[in-house]
């Protein structure tokens, strides 16, 4: 045989824009391929390309060559049908990439997932189409409604001014995305709420991704390389290192990807390829195909794709020739030494000490949300047929149910209903049997100024109640029988409790605080981490306005972004109610607590009972209240009025009517879109003798009036002592934003409301240890458990990347006893392939050697009962860090007062169970009295657990994770406090700094894991009651050890569907465990019958399968084996969704 060189050099010809063919990866690829001594590259230029006829051009035996802006794509066509070379990336199909409607029809064509989209096609602009409707919050193309946030794409793959709509519920507005100018790759605008009609558009699902965008690019159909960015959509700040390029990190792709990458590849014929992957709860979409697209700064993707573009030519020109990877690659590199900026260890965290040999795992904190606007109220008793017809319409008309309006909707028909009740003018009072009429209103009138203000319903701070009182039997309208009717119902509207510019601050700082503090190393660290998939952050808020925007402000300081809050709470936050808001499920022991505190307070110290005298103070009745609380209540009452009195003067000036009128008499409260921006104080406001924020002094007088009228009932000479936290409040607020006012007596109202509240409000969930506990383990029974099974997740994922790599080590030592038999390299042993790239700690059947996602063994996979989400990994192989295999959970949980107690005295209490009688309190002695004498948890106080992994400890013992608990009381310092300079400093702010963390154990102490878990377990939600989890990407389709059982099914029920669309592609998965399978599926247009006909096979013949059907919010379908349905019942469940 003849020695290689001595065949003709291939002829490569590249057939690109000079802009293209001069790009740094372009030469850096082409000068490795150039190296190899097989070819010779003819680069085309600009003038041939252009202006020469094709005949003229070049001939040669393989071709690169595809579009960019003034490419003739059509020349390109011609001169390939003459000249029939090798196409890497095939032309006629690169028209399709100009089109995104061409492009998402042929990824559903090949059953690529993508968003949820529809398409609004106009022949002109602004041409108006039956079948769009555009609403406040959602719009609806052919009968498919998109709720915001959604995304509007136009339809030119050219365009790429790509918009996200945000809903009113987080404050609306819209977020442009374009090309990178500068830092920037996105803007938003607030006051745009109206989606575009110029052109044809494609509107799609929004997919929160945690902030982070995924690209993937493939090299052929065995090769895929994928880089993880921010995402625009959060703050549209583009991250760049020191050369000014973008940061973007290498991850690892899961088997699903894997195969999605390789059928875009086959799907578009375009081999060297980019596209854009959504990761979205435990599923990934391609949302945008680019066609030719070179990794950029990565010696390691240049050489890889080198020695597969190699291969590809070699294997089409010259396949007697081997392509086998020579032992040492014939380039030479001075490549640099990039410096490595993984996590350092360091000694100690926050609080106490840990060893080298521990890394931290996991970090869990569940805060409070920062400072805001007084809370407040309207309550009315209502008997109109239009409000309670109103109530009815949103309640599914069952006459004694409770109805909640929030939405712009909702809250526009209560508005319609009470500008049509409220009088028209304002009769005086001639007899005392029409004041009750009068005062109702007023009260209705007041219902109505708050819903008009801010000109539109921003939604996060408006909510309204309407709880049936009295019902009637009625005659049904068909004439069959009777039915209820609900006759008298109380209106509750609550407004108010806006997060303030001081509580947007204190979050921001609060998370800056968190990534320089909590997390081992510098701050930098915990955002390298983040972006390399290493920080697996979720975010989770209660239903509260406030709520929710502390924890966007959070964010934004934990990972250093910028811009509006809006585009990152829709980014990175969750709404949780049922796990952060309510306390529905402890109602009657509070009122029980509340009572029983009454009467010790009213009564004095002689209702207090304590059994002998208690071993501490924390055990008795009532323990913290002040023992002369009801000498306290009468000057309580009389500081209010005098303050009351103060701001009614000051509102005589703003409106001489009122002090005549009817305190409900108000003006519409804050703006709250403009306070939803605000991070400074109103200077101007302040200046001109005004409230802080957007209050006006007939407003801030309706709240002092209030006060004053519940706290006291002259007539029946009774104290109310539930205000009591409401006055501490109001006096707290006016101290902080309103002391340019200059309300005498407010200082002394203050010192004495808080005495009063120091006792009330610990003492308002349990009067004693055991009380709260039970009060505790009610409220936060969701919470407890869901962070039990974060902390086991975490023990499990960690324990499993330990096996794999002791497994790992041990191969490495097998491997390098071997390679002295072997004489020459394995062919392709330096390309990366598809099958090389493991995704996370999910094992994979050693038999699939493919990559194909398609043959995973059901053995492997993990039989936990409250599985895990997916989870995405860094690529060591192309990574510059120290520790590629370091994973960092992090789970941040945002709530209001009462779960914080509710938790803190269960982790303070919870040896006070009987079940755990003689254990020792997970809170020690010191730490105890600390709390006793903590008797507020302010706003932004948290508790925080921190797990930890010793290394150095065997798998199997119990010290091989370690539990840290922390806590702060938040921004507790007195308004009043003249002795500490950064306070005084930050109170020209309107702000309080936020308490450092203190610790809930001794230093020394070791909680272990275990330990944790026994203690928390019986006030925790079984893992079992929460909703079947997310089923893990890479086992879609499967049942048993076929690969196509599940799919044939849904194949054979196809047919018989009526309404399928080509959208209506059925994604079936499956997940088998000890206890339950889950068949997860988007019924977007199946029936009932379809349910019937898997439950019906699925629950005959095998023992293990499950018993059970059901369907959730999001229309996943899933069978366990708990218990049995018959097909009515699983018809109701799937109706009622």
């Amino acid at each position: 045989m003849e020695e290689e060189g001595h065949y003709p050099k291939i002829t490569i010809g590249v057939c690109v824009m000079e802009k293209k063919v001069s790009s740094a990866p372009m030469e850096r690829i082409l000068e490795r391929l150039q190296a190899f001594g097989e070819f010779e590259i003819i680069k085309f230029g600009d003038k041939v390309i252009i202006e020469d006829p094709v005949e003229s051009w070049p001939i040669c035996d393989c071709l690169i060559a595809f579009y960019s802006s003034g490419y003739p794509l059509e020349k390109a066509e011609a001169y390939a049908a003459l000249r029939k070379p090798f196409l890497v990336n095939k032309l006629e199909q690169q028209h399709l990439l100009h089109d995104r409607r061409k492009v998402y029809e042929h990824l559903e064509m090949f059953g690529i997932p993508v968003p949820r989209y529809a398409l609004v096609n106009r022949e002109v602009p602004f041409q108006e189409l039956d079948y769009f409707v555009e609403e406040e919050d959602f719009v609806e193309v052919h009968g498919n409604r998109f709720w915001k946030p959604f995304v509007e794409k136009p339809v030119h793959g050219d365009d790429h001014g790509i918009m996200i709509y945000y809903p009113s519920s987080a404050g609306g507005g819209m977020k442009e995305l374009f090309r990178k100018v500068g830092n920037r790759s996105s803007e938003f605008h607030p006051e745009v709420r109206r989606v575009r009609r110029e052109g044809s558009y494609i509107y799609e699902e929004f997919m929160p991704t945690g902030g982070t965008d995924v690209k993937v690019y493939t090299v052929g159909p065995e090769y895929a390389h994928a880089e993880a960015r921010k995402s625009p959509v959060v703050d549209g700040v583009v991250v760049r290192n020191p050369d000014g390029k973008e940061v973007r990190y290498p991850v690892l792709l899961t088997p699903t990807e894997k195969q999605m990458a390789r059928e875009v590849c086959l799907a578009f014929r375009q081999a060297v390829c980019g596209f854009d992957l959504l990761r979205c709860e435990g599923r990934s979409y391609v949302c945008d195909v680019n066609g030719w697209s070179f990794v950029k700064n990565s010696h390691k993707y240049y050489d890889d794709a080198a020695c597969v573009l190699r291969k590809m030519f070699l294997e089409a020109k010259a396949p007697h020739l081997s392509s086998t990877i020579p032992p040492t690659l014939p380039w030479k590199l001075n490549e640099p030494v990039q410096p490595s900026e993984g996590l350092t260890r360091q000694g100690s965290g926050i609080i106490g000490t840990f060893g080298q040999s521990e890394e931290l795992r996991c970090v869990i904190a569940v805060i409070r949300h920062g400072d805001r606007t007084p809370k407040q109220k309207v309550k009315l008793k209502v008997t109109e047929e239009k409000l309670l017809n109103l109530m009815l319409k949103y309640n599914g008309g069952r006459p004694r149910a409770e109805t909640k309006l929030k939405s712009a909707v909702q809250l526009q028909d209560l508005l319609d209903a009470t500008r049509m009740l409220v009088p028209r003018t304002r009769p005086g009072r001639e007899s005392d049997s029409e004041a009750e009429d009068f005062e109702h209103a007023e009260k209705l009138r007041q219902v109505k100024a708050v819903l008009e203000e801010g000109g539109h319903f921003s939604g996060i701070y408006r909510k309204v109640q309407l709880k049936p009182l009295k019902w009637v039997k009625v005659a049904k309208s068909n004439g069959e029988g009777e039915e209820e009717r609900p006759v008298e119902a109380l209106m509750v509207l609550k407004y108010g409790g806006v997060l303030t510019h001081a509580g947007r601050k204190q979050a921001e700082e609060l998370g800056r605080y968190f990534r320089n503090n909590i997390y081992p190393g510098e701050g930098t660290g915990l955002l390298r981490l983040h972006s390399t998939y290493r920080h697996d952050l979720k975010i989770y808020s209660s239903d509260e306005g406030r709520v929710q925007m502390s924890a966007a402000a959070f964010a934004k300081g934990l990972l250093d972004l910028e811009g509006q809050l809006t585009p990152i709470l829709v980014s990175l936050v969750s709404k949780d109610s049922s796990m952060l808001d309510g306390l529905d499920n402890a109602s009657i022991e509070m009122e029980e607590a509340k009572a029983r505190l009454n009467e010790i307070i009213t009564c004095g110290a002689k209702a207090v009972q304590s059994n002998g005298s208690p071993e501490f103070p924390w055990m008795v009745d009532g323990a913290g209240l002040p023992s002369n609380a009801s000498e306290l209540l009468p000057n309580l009452v009389k500081l209010t009025k005098k303050v009351t009195e103060q701001v009614r003067l000051l509102a005589k000036d703003e409106d001489e009517e009122l002090a005549e009128t009817s305190s409900y008499d108000v003006v519409p409260p804050y703006d709250q879109a403009k306070a939803l921006g605000k991070t400074n104080i109103d200077v101007d406001r302040i200046a001109a003798g005004l409230p802080c924020g957007s209050e006006g002094f007939l407003l801030m007088f309706a709240r002092w009036r209030k006060l004053e009228r519940d706290l006291y009932n002259e007539r029946k000479d009774r104290f109310d002592i539930t205000q009591i936290p409401d006055v501490y409040d109001s006096c707290k607020y006016d101290l902080l934003h309103n002391a340019h006012l200059n309300l005498e007596g407010l200082d002394e109202l203050f010192k004495v409301a808080q005495l009063l509240a120091d006792g009330v409000i610990p003492n308002e969930y349990g009067i004693n240890p055991k009380q709260k506990l039970k009060i505790g383990s009610k409220i936060a029974r969701r919470l407890l458990g869901k962070i039990l099974i974060d902390l086991r997740n975490t023990r499990e994922e960690a324990t499993n990347v330990a096996e794999l790599k002791s497994n790992q080590d041990q191969q490495t030592v097998f491997t390098k006893t071997r390679k002295e038999d072997k004489d020459q390299v394995k062919p392709d042993s330096r390309r990366v392939s598809l099958s090389d790239l493991k995704a996370d700690s999910r094992r994979v059947s050693s038999s699939d050697s493919k990559p194909d996602s398609r043959r995973v063994s059901t053995s492997d996979i993990d039989e936990d009962d409250d599985k895990e989400e997916t989870q995405y990994r860094l690529d060591p192989k192309y990574a510059n860090v120290k520790t590629p295999e370091r994973h960092v959970r992090t789970r941040l949980y945002f709530t209001s007062e009462s779960h914080i107690h509710s938790l803190m005295n269960v982790l303070r209490y919870c040896n006070w169970d009987e079940s755990l009688q003689g254990e020792e309190s997970l809170v020690y002695n010191s730490a105890l009295e600390r709390l006793f004498k903590t008797r507020e948890l302010d706003y932004m106080s948290y508790i925080v657990l921190r797990m930890f992994e010793n290394t150095e400890v065997p798998l199997e013992d119990p010290k091989r994770f370690r539990i840290e608990l922390t806590f702060s009381r938040g921004a507790d310092l007195s308004p009043l406090e003249k002795n500490d300079s950064e306070a005084t400093s930050l109170h020209q702010e309107h702000t309080l700094p936020i308490m450092g963390p203190e610790r809930l154990q001794e230093v020394g102490s070791y909680l272990t894991l275990e330990m944790m878990e026994k203690m928390i377990r019986p006030f925790a939600m079984p893992a079992e009651d929460f909703p079947p989890p997310t089923t893990p990407q890479g086992f879609s389709g499967y049942f048993s050890k076929s690969a196509a059982v599940l799919e044939r099914l849904v194949n054979l029920w196809r047919p018989f569907q009526k309404h399928a669309t080509t959208n209506g592609k059925i994604l079936a998965k499956l997940v088998l465990n000890r206890e339950n399978f889950y068949l997860t599926n988007k019924f977007n247009d199946m029936n009932t019958k379809f349910i019937y006909f898997l439950f019906y096979l699925f629950s005959s013949g095998s023992s293990n399968v499950g018993k059970r059907l059901c369907v959730d919010r999001d229309h996943e379908c899933w069978i366990s084996k708990n218990s049995i349905l018959d097909s009515n019942q699983i018809g109701r469940t799937w109706v009622g969704y």
